[in-house]
């Protein structure tokens, strides 16, 4: 079986990362094919997926057009009986399926008020009463989940399941709009921003660099709370360490430096995704 999965902006598409994870982060062979936020709708771009009009639209090969996270979720998991969607536990299940239904059909306000930007970082960000009621209500089902299930691990009901795929972008609005006060909270938003699949989606927005503008807020900036990236610098001459680009096999065309070190890529993408964060990467960092 395999998936072509159609998907947004890397930097701002909240339900795009959702359905990535979905796959990615279960190692579930997939391809991507995007749209253009800024080339009309995503109706238009995806009219050929009919009844689909969103993003994003997962597409497997026996002709099946899944356009719904959850649906998604919960086709994968049945297409997929061993992958690890949700929990084996049917109490932990339960909860975990409990959790990704409520945040996705919840928190309006905060939605509204607080949208994904990876890319962005704020400080005194002033929010409504009712986004503040939409983050202190996922702040108890947080610390509920994670007290009944998360044993000693990070994730809400053990394993990383759908429900953690589906808080990710939540775990990004706490991230970028400085939200959250308890401990569990900044813990479970650590573990995110610290999840090697959660840094390869934003090293990949920050390498296309796509800025859709009604997304800024006008609120003072500062640095992105997760892991820094290591330092690392597009150049355009040196010898590269390694004989083919370490994400397709294919000739090498451009060179980045790291600790002085040089390494090539079949494109500027492929560079420019590894120069946003190194160590997100498992084939590039196989190579250092």
């Amino acid at each position: 079986m395999s998936y072509e999965l159609v998907l947004g902006n890397y930097t701002y598409s909240s339900w795009s990362l959702r359905g990535w994870l979905l796959l990615h982060r279960f190692d579930i062979p997939f391809r991507v094919r995007r749209v253009d936020f800024l080339d009309g709708s995503v109706a238009d771009q995806v009219a050929a997926l009919r009844p689909a009009r969103t993003v994003p639209v997962l597409v497997a090969d026996d002709g099946a057009v899944i356009w719904d996270s959850l649906a998604i979720a919960e086709e994968i998991a049945s297409r997929h009986p061993d992958a690890g969607i949700w929990p084996c536990d049917p109490a932990a299940r339960a909860m975990a399926r409990s959790l990704a239904a409520e945040m996705h059909a919840s928190y309006g306000a905060l939605r509204g008020e607080c949208p994904m930007h990876l890319r962005a970082a704020y400080s005194d960000y002033a929010i409504s009463d009712e986004a503040r009621a939409d983050v202190a209500r996922i702040e108890d089902l947080w610390s509920f989940a994670r007290a009944r299930f998360g044993g000693d691990g990070p994730w809400l009901c053990g394993a990383y399941s759908a429900a953690d795929a589906f808080f990710a972008p939540i775990a990004a609005r706490f991230a970028t709009y400085g939200l959250g006060t308890g401990d569990a909270a900044r813990d479970y938003v650590a573990a995110h921003l610290g999840d090697p699949a959660f840094r390869r989606w934003r090293a990949m927005g920050i390498a296309r660099q796509e800025h859709l503008p009604w997304y800024d807020r006008d609120a003072p900036r500062t640095d992105w709370p997760g892991p820094a990236p290591r330092a690392a610098r597009a150049v355009e001459d040196g010898t590269p360490e390694n004989d083919a680009c370490p994400y397709s096999g294919k000739d090498i065309t451009h060179l980045l430096e790291i600790d002085g070190r040089v390494f090539g890529f079949c494109n500027a993408f492929c560079r420019d995704k590894t120069l946003a964060d190194p160590e997100a990467w498992p084939a590039f960092t196989a190579l250092l």
